[in-house]
């Protein structure tokens, strides 16, 4: 079974679970969202690849128009190489019909394994998207980031996008 289907079934399971759990917390509303992802991104050698993945995070929304944003992402290459990014920071949004787009600015940690070796770097995320919804409870969203890190000594400049559904509460 692979990664991809293993994270895809555990995030299942939390989206079932969440909507109980939920109603019970201190935090007024917001949402959780699970999707594939795709990144280019600038390898140690500075040779640009392609990597499939999965992206996920959860928002809390702490004013009218701004959350607090945690992402998580993992992505994976030939060779084993693999990328994980742990992401936290603002977004802001706005409500435009069933449409909901919004931009954010990320921060955390990055962790690449390439060929064996691994290495933690500083991650920063700027980017946006936005959320159709199609019932009242789910969405479906649409994003684009820019991930800045540096492994190895060397400044990667990555892009990623990703889509998938999003559960709001």
């Amino acid at each position: 079974m692979s990664k991809l289907a293993i994270v895809a079934g555990l995030a299942f399971v939390l989206l079932m679970l969440l909507p109980a759990t939920m109603r019970a917390q201190i935090i007024p509303h917001g949402n959780v969202y699970v999707g594939g992802s795709y990144s280019s991104s600038e390898i140690v050698t500075a040779d640009r690849t392609g990597l499939k993945g999965w992206n996920g995070g959860a928002e809390a929304i702490v004013l009218p128009h701004v959350g607090i944003v945690a992402d998580l992402s993992g992505y994976y290459g030939d060779g084993g190489l693999t990328q994980y990014n742990f992401l936290l920071g603002p977004r802001v949004s706005v409500n435009v019909g069933k449409w909901r787009p919004f931009a954010e600015a990320l921060f955390g940690l990055g962790r690449e394994n390439d060929g064996g070796f691994h290495q933690n770097s500083f991650a920063s995320g700027f980017g946006g998207g936005a959320d159709y919804k199609f019932l009242k409870v789910f969405a479906w969203r649409v994003e684009a980031d820019y991930i800045h890190t540096s492994y190895f000594s060397a400044k990667q400049n990555d892009i990623k996008a990703s889509t998938g559904i999003v559960f709001r509460f």
